[in-house]
């Protein structure tokens, strides 16, 4: 890429587009979305280790209804449900249920885990981030909207609760 280090290039893509997609901010100035995420406001992205994948993701199960996305550069794939309970078990975290959202998930490969609190095309967007060691989004949980497009205040709460409790 450019002149600049990674920090001042991810810097001037975010003042361009503050609110945009994190992942096409990145791109523009040949960074990782992680490293955008790293430049955001103060408190707008909390990250925890993956050490407490599980424990993060048995208190996502309580949410409801969450909208997990996965973003290639071909695709974002969006799958609203609730969240299966995972067994692990030949290197995968393995979820199944009752719910559109399953699979199988390399947990080892998770190196982090953001709490992203933001703007998003003017509305403020919730999501849980699990990262990996190239710092890209393996996948990423949204807090839910209701009909009038604002976001599901019990869920809200809960993201704002676990998120503060992982700030040190």
């Amino acid at each position: 890429m450019s002149d600049g280090t990674v920090a001042e290039r991810a810097r001037a893509a975010l003042a361009e587009k503050p609110d945009g997609v994190v992942e096409a901010i990145a791109a523009t100035a040949g960074v990782t979305p992680a490293d955008v995420l790293a430049v955001l406001p103060d408190g707008a992205a909390v990250s925890s280790p993956a050490e407490r994948f599980l424990d993060i993701w048995n208190e996502l199960r309580s949410w409801g209804e969450v909208l997990m996305i996965v973003q290639t550069p071909d695709i974002v794939f969006e799958v609203p449900g609730h969240l299966p309970e995972g067994t692990e078990g030949h290197g995968w975290f393995n979820i199944h249920g009752d719910s559109p959202i399953g699979g199988h998930i390399k947990k080892d490969n998770c190196a982090s885990i953001a709490f992203v609190d933001r703007n998003f095309h003017g509305r403020r967007s919730l999501s849980v981030w699990f990262m990996n060691a190239g710092g890209s989004a393996m996948f990423k949980l949204f807090v839910r909207r209701d009909d009038k497009k604002e976001l599901l205040a019990d869920q809200t709460a809960k993201f704002e609760t676990l998120r503060d409790s992982l700030r040190s």
